[in-house]
């Protein structure tokens, strides 16, 4: 499963190609609340089918209804690009299903270039970040190579919108909990890829649309070419397997990198790793683990749950209060249930 914004920008090109007419909305500014963050598109076709979101629904429609003849509208056009402000009132806030004080102004580009965004999906599925400079008076766009990512911005006149290939999980271990943790992962955007060395692992997998990777996992995390988008994670409970994936996921730029075990595993791990593969605290602070979020889970549907809360929530950026990691909240409650018991 794709991400959602190479989903539209590959829709809108395929559209494109096909001699359809498109238009491409994208969230340039919010005020107050917002359903959805600036830089989120929406591809629309000129008979009304639409992929991706800028708001809960409401603006969509009005949008559908605006830009499209068969429901009503002018139809698409050709043209420089518009921009259109919702919610700046609160009668316009309610009837377009925005929160209370919430307004958001999109950039809506009429028939851009299909050439151009074939250009695009081609640096983006080779792996390749990528900056999209849109000019308004201009309608002129660029497209440049970034090395690391930033922040969506608009000036009122420029847009900049840096965006990234997909997503991708490496998992250690193809044992239940990292079925459902892939399966998770492809909901949410990600391209899984499960290693295990161990055929009979391997060969009962059940989850499709997940590489199956036989081969000791240190060799194929060298090998995976991972970036800023890549998170790997240990759950072979084997520190034979893990050990050294994690030692070879430490030395790159993966953004989350994590491996199932008890508190007191995950200590003996980090004894391990500065004893003898010369690791330290200070290299040692990007590995996560205990992984996850303490969610009191007991079975691997559950504990896949709380892993995958804790990697989204590091790939939005969001730092999580220390009484939600599983160490901490463990030692929270002991030292209540000491205190219920003296």
């Amino acid at each position: 499963m794709e991400s959602i914004d190479l989903l539209v920008l590959r829709s809108a090109q395929e559209w494109l190609a096909a001699g359809e007419r498109v238009l491409l909305a994208t969230v340039a500014r919010t005020w107050g609340s917002s359903p959805r963050p600036v830089g989120s598109m929406m591809a629309l076709r000129n008979d009304g089918r639409v992929i991706g979101s800028v708001s809960g629904g409401c603006i969509e429609e009005d949008l559908i209804h605006r830009h499209t003849a068969a429901h009503g509208g002018t139809g698409l056009r050709e043209g420089p690009p518009e921009v259109v402000r919702y919610g700046v009132s609160a009668d316009e806030a309610h009837r377009f299903g925005l929160p209370c004080g919430g307004t958001l102004e999109l950039i809506l580009e009429f028939c851009p270039s299909w050439q151009l965004l074939d250009e695009l999906l081609s640096h983006l599925d080779a792996g390749r970040l990528m900056r999209r400079s849109l000019v308004l008076n201009s309608n002129m766009v660029t497209l440049e190579h970034s090395a690391t990512p930033e922040q969506f911005s608009f000036d009122g006149q420029q847009m900049l919108n840096t965006l990234g290939p997909g997503y991708r999980m490496l998992i250690i271990g193809a044992g239940a909990l990292a079925e459902y943790l892939a399966t998770m992962a492809q909901f949410n955007g990600f391209k899984v890829a499960v290693c295990d060395p161990r055929p009979e692992y391997v060969e009962t997998w059940s989850v499709t649309g997940v590489e199956r990777i036989v081969g000791m996992p240190d060799d194929v995390v060298r090998d995976f070419s991972f970036d800023l988008r890549t998170c790997i994670i240990a759950l072979s409970h084997d520190p034979k397997l893990d050990d050294l994936a994690l030692i070879e996921a430490l030395r790159g730029p993966a953004f989350y990198i994590g491996a199932i075990g008890s508190r007191r595993n995950s200590q003996l791990r980090r004894e391990r790793l500065i004893e003898h593969f010369g690791e330290t605290e200070t290299s040692l602070k990007r590995l996560h683990g205990p992984i996850g979020i303490y969610i009191g889970s007991k079975t691997p549907a559950e504990i896949a749950v709380s892993v995958m809360a804790e990697i989204l929530a590091v790939k939005n950026g969001i730092v999580l209060p220390r009484d939600t990691s599983v160490a901490e909240a463990k030692l929270i409650r002991e030292a209540i249930n000491d205190d219920m018991s003296a």
